[in-house]
């Protein structure tokens, strides 16, 4: 690794949907799946926090 590329910015990992996809390397792809996957999780777990907060209020109603 030379100076050089150490000064070049970092590119941030983002994924569009529906994007072309030929030109990215495999481990390019890799990484696209795992920020995929990490917000899936992340958006799993504000459905479960909500659900909650539902369930809870449905039930104090109930009473």
């Amino acid at each position: 690794m030379t100076l050089e590329e150490d000064d070049r910015p970092k590119r941030k990992l983002s994924h569009e949907i529906g994007s072309d996809l030929s030109l990215l390397s495999v481990g390019e792809l890799r990484d696209r799946v795992g920020l995929l996957e990490a917000e899936i999780a992340r958006l799993r777990s504000e459905i479960d926090r909500k659900s909650s907060s539902r369930s809870a209020a449905e039930d104090l109603f109930k009473r």
